[in-house]
This record gives structure tokens, C-alpha cells and sequence, in this order.
């Protein structure tokens, strides 16, 4: 599997573990004001979200820079 690929995978991933701690944070909260680490347990994955989510946004104008294409679509 390339770079590109597992960085997709992962960001797939991460999706699915701030979905989960975003869900427990607010099941948790129904039994009363939750422990710090309940709560704030959903920004590590959020951050991570951020990072692989702008490295994949900026692939494709990577891409287009390195074939010499310019970005207003003429060659």
C-alpha cells in the first residue's frame, strides 16, 4: 500500500474512533458531568483528522505542480 493510500485509510480510521469518543462523550454526560479525559478525549483524533485531512486536500495541487500543469488549467 502507497503513502497516499494508507494516509486515506488512516483518516477513515480516525473518523470512526472521533465518531465513537464524540458518542461516548455525550452517553457519559446523561450520568452526570463526565471526567476530563471523557471529555476531552475526542480531540486527539480530532487533530489528527485535521492534519490527514489537509494533507489530502492539498495532494491534488501537489500533483498538478509536479506535471507542470498550471492551476488555471492551461498548459
Amino acid at each position: 500500500m502507497n503513502w497516499n493510500n494508507w494516509i486515506r485509510q488512516t483518516h477513515r480510521w480516525l473518523s470512526i474512533a472521533f465518531t465513537v469518543t464524540v458518542i461516548v462523550n455525550f452517553v457519559a454526560r446523561i450520568w452526570g458531568e463526565p471526567p476530563a479525559w471523557v471529555t476531552y478525549s475526542p480531540l486527539l483524533p480530532l487533530f489528527l483528522l485535521l492534519f490527514s485531512g489537509l494533507y489530502m486536500f492539498v495532494l491534488p495541487y501537489g500533483s498538478r505542480a509536479r506535471s507542470g500543469r498550471r492551476a488555471g488549467g492551461q498548459a
